[in-house]
């Protein structure tokens, strides 16, 4: 069924559905396939976004990433609002023409660095203090060795730049009124990130925070897409809080599930092991027919939870993320090329991989290339781990049409983490 969008030109239908073997467990699996439809063309679901921050993926040109397979692009707003500015990507006709990319494209609001590099914290953190005991200060905490970049109200945010220290001011209005000059086919409500520190009180707070400033992003939302009716329609996914609390995320999926969101984003802070728990909560109470999206998730185990509860895309750093650092990966787990023995491997990162890289270029080729330190060296791995994401999610969904996605998965990581 399709989405009740605001505008022809975006809309998600819902196709194969995986059905849950497990019924005896109680377990009820919301994953399916779909397409997402937007002004710059479709995204067959579920599928992995890869992520570039500042309207390029690190060390890999635009054209590579749409020979690799991937479907769309996401850039985050805070970055591109810092450097070059949203008024430079408005004038270059939106950030796939400013990049040079054709297809569909996303942008996050921008919480989340600013919430993040405002307290240091990375999204998941351990707790190594109970969160719940009330402790002065649990809700004020930074990073060990950083200082507070960010300060927040209920109307919005105060940041200073990581760049060079000058203060800016974030609000729901704001955050729509730079997407909107960014020109993105999807873009994110602004919300804020809360850490596993903070304290259940807290949670709460920032939940009904985040829900006005929810109703807010949509009004601004229709106030620009009105007044910038000669651009293509931009759709708006509401943001799901809620840490770990199963009250809170089934409020906060209820709350915005009835708001006049395109789609949803599902995030904020948790621990790993709680993921599929967390987002089979979350699809419960989110509308069926408009597409959600996991924030930040690119591992493999992690990838075959979201899609098996209900998530339709995905989107991390990752990939190029550890191509930079030499790792790469293969059906047998992830390896670091810079090891002494792969001076003379003269095997492509993965066989039977039919990204660029693996064929055309060795492993001991790659490895001298990162003892060079030869920049091009992460880009090759950069391009194969891409692929190798992409493809993972490309398969997972070909396996929920064909019947096959039980069977994938524990073929997948069982050797994946064997």
């Amino acid at each position: 069924m399709p989405s009740t969008s605001q505008d022809p030109a975006f809309s998600f239908s819902v196709g194969s559905r995986l059905e849950d073997t497990t019924p005896a467990t109680g377990t009820h699996r919301h994953g399916r396939t779909g397409t997402i439809s937007t002004p710059h063309g479709e995204i067959r679901t579920p599928a992995f976004i890869p992520v570039g921050t500042k309207a390029s993926v690190k060390a890999v040109l635009p054209g590579a990433m749409a020979d690799l397979g991937a479907q769309a692009l996401l850039a985050n707003a805070y970055h591109l609002y810092l450097q070059p500015g949203p008024d430079v990507l408005d004038e270059a006709g939106g950030l796939g023409a400013f990049m040079n990319w054709s297809g569909p494209t996303f942008t996050d609001s921008g919480g989340f660095q600013v919430m993040s590099l405002g307290a240091g914290f990375k999204k998941v953190i351990s707790m190594d203090v109970p969160v719940d005991t009330g402790l002065a200060g649990a809700d004020d905490r930074v990073a060990a060795g950083k200082e507070r970049l960010a300060h927040i109200d209920d109307d919005g945010v105060w940041f200073t730049s990581h760049l060079n220290g000058d203060r800016h001011r974030f609000s729901p209005e704001i955050s729509m009124q730079v997407q909107h000059r960014l020109g993105a086919d999807i873009m994110f409500a602004f919300d804020e990130l809360t850490t596993l520190m903070n304290s259940r009180g807290y949670q709460e707070e920032s939940l009904e925070r985040t829900r006005l400033w929810a109703l807010r992003c949509i009004a601004e939302h229709r106030r620009l897409t009105r007044e910038r009716s000669h651009r293509p329609y931009q759709a708006l996914f509401g943001v799901i809080q809620g840490a770990q609390y199963e009250d809170l995320r089934r409020k906060a999926s209820a709350d915005l599930g009835a708001m006049e969101f395109d789609g949803f984003g599902i995030g904020g802070a948790l621990e790993k092991e709680n993921l599929g728990t967390i987002l089979a909560w979350c699809s419960d109470e989110l509308p069926e027919d408009k597409p959600r999206h996991l924030l930040g998730i690119s591992e493999p185990d992690d990838l075959f939870t979201g899609i098996e509860n209900g998530a339709d895309t995905f989107d991390c750093v990752s990939p190029t993320r550890v191509a930079r650092n030499s790792a790469f990966y293969t059906p047998d787990g992830r390896w670091n090329l810079s090891n002494a023995r792969f001076k003379r491997d003269f095997t492509p990162l993965m066989e039977g991989c039919d990204c660029y890289t693996c064929t055309s270029y060795t492993r001991a080729y790659i490895h001298h290339l990162f003892k060079a330190k030869e920049m091009v060296s992460a880009t090759l791995i950069s391009i194969h781990n891409e692929r190798f994401v992409v493809r993972m999610v490309d398969d997972a969904r070909r396996a929920i049409e064909d019947g096959t996605f039980s069977e994938l998965k524990a073929e997948v990581l069982g050797r994946y983490y064997g």
